[in-house]
């Protein structure tokens, strides 16, 4: 612990200036370590992945829009199927109807699906390995990223496997379709494909933006066998902590559906920096980062060998026990998930034995050990507070950024969160150094480390080493510093506590700003203060050189500095990001008619409508119960002359009643070219009983809704077939919605200048009609 005693006065500010140097060469060597790759060039070895050729196939497959469904969709659709019948690979296209119901809709959703599905048969096969990315896209995107970066992973790392010896287990590369819709494709693949039958270990390859690196973010339940085959790759960035807390989200991808089923074990990885490009037009090859691509599929292609000439057995079963996993300079530090709790009660007693052998030594007291555990509760609360508050000026500032995951060009005012956290730091120790001590808020510091370990333990076991590790260490190293007789030598145990904090937070910390975003600004500043917690020990020595008088004016320097430094960060940063040609405003704006009333308005989802478009919108209404696929509440709309479009329309094939259940054999098709066609029962109305959709089942996706609901997706001309089950005889009243994509033309639209964009929104730019029918 620091002790006056430890270093000389004429030493100490020179060993504290290197410690803090060492320590801070830590930190960029741990961020550093965690970027992705050099990209290869296109010349690489055919055995080894190439971002040069990889990224080839991005630039086909973001050539246009792709949404699933659409001429575009076909055309990516066979680009796969002629590159992959090009390297020697089994091919076919899955052509169903798949169908889902996620966590929070009340309504099921079905898509007509063709997906790719090419194989390398095993030589000996003891399994199967399912390589899985999805060619769809938004309707607004050109999904050079999410989910080009994907599939051109795919294809390069088949190729590099069909240029090597063929493996052990069958590998299948799965191309999935209407993923953007709700996973429809992949859920058709698990529940209807013959090779989805079996046992197999899946690996799901995504991208969330347009640069970073790529994070194993995603696992089966019972992992640490597949971490164990992960940590061989040459990039390992993961932690289990993400999985944990992915795990608590209602986000879904294609791996999803797998995960459904016991049947499949298996590993999911996207890169997730640049979410400003995000499900919107800018998603196109220019923006991708190759170093990402290449970090994929460096990865990717490991993975395949891997997997490939392992015995699948074990893999395709649930280990007994999930891993913790993080990365450390190097290599994917992982230890069995039954060491979370021994850990974690390990650290709380040696920050107790830190407190009582300090108190023998006369350094603190009970009391002020005591204190300085309550004290370190404030700068959690008061830095938390503070970033969120920097986020809120921003929005004030630049409301386009309320809707936004981060703002386009998001590093400056990433440092300002970390400047600003630093300041409360400074400022809670400045005050409290004196009246308490150094030793008590070091005490405190690791004792509010070592009950998160705790807390974390029994909530997100995975995290729990974010700050168990820290806090047994640093007590560790504060015990260590009692008995060790040379200064240095206490300086130098000191720094080798602090070195694991930054080795374990560090990593976390820089991939917590793009997974979260500045919009939860908080939850990094929290972390970021419990690194400041573990530093305290070693903070002291640079507070002042020992044997300087107190002087207030020294004690608040550091807190000025980084409050300063987070003004002119947040400064740059506003004047750096700029809504422009190449970083539009993302703006929503849909048009919606009502056929019924022959009434049209525009709506917007934005929650502050920006100046293009109040051009349209000026009121709030709830518009959910005339068109019930937009979220309910009131949302910002606007009146709009109808446009000539045709209504979607319904016929009866078949109507029988027996007893009392009327059974309806429906098809619903739209008159117009469209992308979805939906159809919803009245709110509150339970009489559907049974459902089917082009001959499956939907009836699970009724129970406890409060009404019928379908989506359609990729909607042939002549519409889809539906099976109704109902209660009683008496009519039935319906909402059918049908909604193409494009706005020009319609009367009353006004193009968007070049520096206003289209938000990354399902509904954005969508043509809607609605019809009431009663049958």
């Amino acid at each position: 612990m620091p002790d006056r005693s430890y270093v000389t006065p004429a030493r100490r500010p020179l060993v504290a200036a290197v410690l803090l140097g060492l320590l801070l060469l830590l930190t960029l060597g741990a961020i550093a370590d965690i970027q992705p790759p050099s990209p290869a060039d296109d010349d690489a070895p055919a055995g080894e992945f190439s971002a040069g050729r990889a990224f080839r196939h991005v630039e086909q497959i973001g050539q246009d829009r792709h949404v699933a469904g659409s001429p575009a969709g076909d055309r990516v659709r066979e680009y796969l199927l002629e590159t992959l019948r090009g390297y020697g690979l089994e091919t076919e296209v899955q052509e169903a109807t798949g169908l889902v119901a996620a966590r929070d809709w009340e309504e099921g959703v079905a898509a007509r699906v063709r997906n790719v599905i090419a194989r390398i048969p095993g030589t000996a096969s003891t399994g199967r390995v399912i390589f899985v990315a999805h060619y769809d896209a938004v309707q607004v995107s050109y999904g050079a990223n999410d989910d080009g970066a994907g599939v051109s992973t795919l294809l390069e790392t088949a190729r590099a496997m069909k240029a090597g010896p063929a493996p052990r287990n069958d590998v299948v590369f799965l191309f999935t379709d209407a993923e953007e819709v709700g996973m429809n494709g992949a859920e058709a693949f698990v529940n209807l494909h013959p090779l989805a039958g079996d046992r197999a270990v899946v690996v799901n390859v995504e991208a969330r933006g347009s640069n970073g690196p790529a994070v194993m973010f995603e696992t089966s339940r019972g992992n640490a066998d597949l971490v164990d085959v992960f940590a061989g790759v040459p990039h390992p960035v993961g932690s289990s902590v993400a999985v944990e807390i992915y795990r608590l989200l209602s986000n879904d991808t294609d791996f999803t559906p797998f995960l459904a089923h016991d049947r499949f074990t298996g590993l999911n990885s996207a890169y997730i920096d640049g979410s400003y490009t995000y499900h919107t037009p800018l998603d196109r090859p220019e923006s991708m980062s190759r170093g990402s691509l290449q970090h994929h599929g460096d990865n990717t292609l490991a993975l395949a060998k891997a997997f490939g000439r392992a015995d699948l057995g074990p893999l395709m079963r649930p280990a007994g026990h999930d891993a913790t996993y993080f990365p450390v300079p190097g290599f994917l530090m992982r230890y069995p998930g039954w060491l979370v709790w021994p850990l974690a009660v390990l650290a709380l007693v040696g920050v107790g034995a830190l407190a009582f052998l300090a108190r023998r030594r006369g350094l603190t007291s009970w009391p002020r050990a005591a204190a300085g555990f309550g004290l370190a509760l404030v700068p959690l609360v008061v830095a938390a507070l503070a970033a969120q508050a920097l986020w809120t000026a921003l929005v004030t500032l630049r409301p386009g950024y309320s809707d936004m995951i981060d703002p386009s060009r998001p590093g400056w005012f990433r440092l300002a969160v970390v400047a600003l956290t630093g300041g409360v730091l400074f400022g809670w120790y400045a005050l409290l150094r004196r009246r308490i001590g150094p030793v008590p808020l070091a005490i405190g510091g690791l004792g509010v480390l070592a009950v998160f370990g705790v807390l974390f333990a029994a909530l997100i076991p995975g995290g729990s080493y974010l700050a168990a590790l820290p806090a047994l260490f640093g007590a560790a190293a504060g015990i260590g510093a009692l008995y060790v007789r040379p200064a240095l030598g206490k300086v130098a145990v000191l720094g080798a506590g602090a070195a694991a904090a930054v080795l374990v937070l560090v990593p976390m910390i820089f991939l917590f700003f793009p997974a979260l975003g500045l919009g939860a600004a908080y939850a990094s500043a929290l972390f970021l203060t419990l690194l400041g917690l573990a530093l305290v020990p070693v903070l002291d020595l640079a507070w002042r050189p020992v044997g300087s008088p107190p002087h207030r004016l020294r004690g608040a320097a550091p807190v000025v500095a980084a409050l300063v430094l987070s003004l002119v960060f947040t400064t740059v940063g506003l004047a750096v990001d700029r809504w422009d040609a190449r970083h539009p405003l993302p703006t929503h704006l849909m048009y919606a008619l009502d056929h019924n009333t022959g009434t049209a308005q525009w709506v917007s989802l934005e929650s502050s409508p920006g100046t293009w478009t109040a051009r349209f919108v000026r009121d709030k209404a709830d518009v959910g119960a005339a068109f019930p696929l937009l979220p309910a509440g009131k949302l910002a709309v606007g009146p709009a002359q109808p446009a000539r479009i045709a209504a979607p329309e319904v016929t009866v094939l078949a109507d029988v009643t027996t007893g009392s259940e009327r059974r309806l054999k429906l098809r619903l098709a739209p008159r117009r070219p469209v992308r979805l066609l939906a159809i919803y029962g009245d709110k509150g109305n339970r009489r559907v009983v049974r459902a089917a959709v082009e001959g499956r089942e939907i009836s699970p996706y009724l129970t406890d809704r409060d009404r019928f609901g379908l989506q359609f997706h990729g909607v042939a001309d002549d519409g889809f077939e539906l099976d109704l089950t109902v209660s009683g005889a008496e009519p039935l009243r319906f909402r059918l919605i049908d909604g193409s994509d494009g706005l020009d033309g319609l009367p009353g639209f006004r193009q968007r200048p070049p520096n206003v964009g289209v938000a990354g929104t399902h509904s954005s730019e969508l043509v809607a009609g609605a019809i009431t029918v009663t049958i």
